[in-house]
């Protein structure tokens, strides 16, 4: 539940509080050390049984646990695959249900970890091989063990589809994501941004915020703004903020960026998160794979327009309520779509910007999702 890990924490930090609202009381168990920092943070319970022994994130206290509690609740979800938590609580799950004992109805919600792309991005190919091997032994009898498929958009639905021989979940269930209502847009959210990233205070500015990654595709939007800066250097500059600038290819983003005003203030959170957000003239996601993007759907709802790529799997939403661009993620269809954003009229981008705010409410509301994945768990009693 680390924060700094990505969009799964993310999106169930987004649908506790509207679950609770419905009635619905969730814990969260995961396998973070047990002294974390973000514990305690949330308004939920989150019972950590960490720290992990492996990579394979193996605990012996999960078993234990599970054992006393899981017949406590009515539905159980595992977030993720390809870690103990996936395989060792279906074990547990499958054992208690074997015995007799009051178990659950249990589903599995991937997050894009069924994606083909994993298995075929170049700089995969060990993790890609321990993926087919890891289906085959443990994770084919998870998905089609449990009592249904969690996805959170179509596109994710049909993708899994085409990764692994042998996947023959018992249900496929599309439940949709959504995120909480950003909070009204103030001078503090601003001055918190601008204390991370003064250089944004006075021009406009580009925003790219999300984990920095090789699947985000940083390096392109970087070679691509560079492009275009030689042509015109009174483009907007480009802040990319979120954390892993200390990883090699943070390191080498700031050396490709060498010259170009472009800024990286680290990860953004409250204040500053929702200020650079508000802020930007526009939001840039040229991600290689993004199962559904909740730092998009945010920026929708603050009225910031998107320029994402196809791989982003609500590309077609956007695309279809015109919020938005989308290019192709690769070095000439990210350079495309800047070109796009630099010569767009002002009443087009005005109009993007408006649709923005309408596709978030009418779709990506985190009290409509929760009342749909509430409706379909009941269903499947």
């Amino acid at each position: 539940m680390n924060p700094a890990s990505g969009g799964p924490c993310q999106g169930i930090r987004n649908s506790i509080p509207a679950l609770q609202e419905l009635g619905v009381t969730t814990e969260v168990v995961c396998l973070d050390p047990t002294d974390a920092a973000f514990l305690g943070s949330d308004a939920f319970k989150i019972t950590a049984l960490g720290p992990v022994k492996t990579p394979y994130g193996y605990t012996a206290a999960l078993k234990p646990w599970l054992e006393q509690h899981l017949g406590d609740y009515d539905y159980a979800i595992i977030h993720g695959l390809w870690l103990y938590t996936s395989y060792g609580t279906y074990r547990t799950w499958k054992q208690l249900k074997g015995a007799g004992k009051p178990v659950p109805k249990f589903f599995v919600m991937p997050h894009g970890m069924l994606d083909p792309y994993f298995q075929k991005a170049p700089e995969r190919r060990f993790k890609a091989l321990r993926n087919r091997v890891f289906w085959q032994l443990l994770e084919k009898h998870v998905v089609n063990g449990v009592d249904g498929v969690l996805f959170t958009c179509e596109q994710e639905l049909l993708l899994a589809r085409t990764t692994f021989s042998g996947y023959h979940p018992k249900a496929e269930l599309n439940v949709g994501y959504g995120i909480q209502e950003p909070p009204q847009k103030t001078t503090i959210h601003q001055q918190a941004f601008l204390e991370q990233c003064p250089q944004a205070a006075a021009q406009p500015y580009w925003l790219f915020l999300s984990r920095v990654h090789q699947k985000k595709g940083v390096d392109l939007l970087i070679q691509a703004y560079r492009s275009h800066y030689k042509q015109n250097p009174q483009i907007p500059i480009l802040v990319i903020a979120g954390p892993g600038m200390d990883t090699a290819y943070g390191n080498g983003l700031r050396k490709l960026a060498e010259g170009l005003p472009i800024y990286f203030p680290g990860m953004l959170q409250g204040d500053a998160k929702w200020g650079a957000l508000y802020g930007a003239d526009w939001f840039i996601l040229p991600s290689h794979q993004e199962n559904f993007g909740i730092a998009v759907v945010e920026a929708l709802a603050c009225h910031t327009p998107v320029a994402i790529s196809k791989p982003v799997n609500i590309w077609r939403e956007i695309s279809d309520a015109r919020a938005g661009m989308v290019f192709a993620d690769d070095l000439e269809g990210v350079t495309s779509g800047l070109e796009h954003l630099l010569v767009m009229e002002d009443r087009l981008k005005q109009e993007y910007a408006h649709n923005a705010r309408e596709l978030y409410q009418t779709r990506y509301r985190v009290a409509e999702a929760a009342a749909y994945l509430k409706q379909v768990l009941q269903q499947h009693e």
